[in-house]
């Protein structure tokens, strides 16, 4: 790389193969403006443990997807989860990530009404939204949105909905791998502070 460039243009200029999947995609993902996730083998592994009466069931999350979530919200693309399960530790794992609470919908299988609802409190059309879910009440939406993500663990019949399926395993990167796509097909570059 050229000595010459600031540490923030060589990060730009770094090839990597999820920017030629970017490019794949850019038709796609260029309308984005919003990620909605559904929690359970998505933003966590998808193993539950139990931690007593006072907290009940609770998940692993993923700090590199959580990084990626505040530069997307700081970027200007709204986040949300859409998820069947609802625990302690996942809406303080929503929290922590500062999500707005408008777009978070917990305890339901049925999805479809909170995607209604996320588009008319966003005003936003079905091109425009980018939806990630590994189960089969996760396929109405997938097959809505604009682009649909899924992880390979999920069923045969959830891949068959997907426009990517991630490298990654949910709770161990894949929403950081997804939103890398997005970012990088619409040229999204946290800025790095040097010394």
């Amino acid at each position: 790389m050229n000595m010459n460039m600031n540490m923030n243009q060589k990060i730009k200029s770094i090839p990597s193969p999820l920017k030629n999947i970017a490019k794949k995609f850019k038709k796609k993902l260029l309308p984005i403006k919003f990620l909605a996730l559904d929690a359970d083998g998505i933003l966590t592994n998808g193993l539950v443990y139990y931690s007593g009466n006072e907290i009940e069931f609770n998940r692993y999350f993923n700090v590199y997807d959580g990084y990626i979530i505040k530069v997307l919200i700081n970027a200007g693309i709204e986040v949300g989860v859409i998820s069947g399960g609802n625990s302690i530790g996942l809406c303080k794992r929503i929290d922590y990530l500062k999500i707005n609470p408008r777009y978070v919908f917990l305890g339901s299988e049925d999805k479809r009404d909170a995607y209604l609802q996320i588009k008319k409190l966003t005003n936003l059309s079905d091109n425009q939204i980018c939806y990630m879910g590994d189960d089969l009440y996760d396929i109405p939406l997938l097959n809505r949105v604009g682009f649909a993500a899924t992880v390979p663990d999920a069923s045969i019949e959830v891949k068959a909905f997907a426009d990517y399926v991630t490298k990654r395993r949910g709770g161990e990167g894949a929403v950081r791998e997804v939103a890398d796509l997005i970012r990088y097909a619409q040229g999204i570059y946290p800025l790095i502070e040097d010394f």
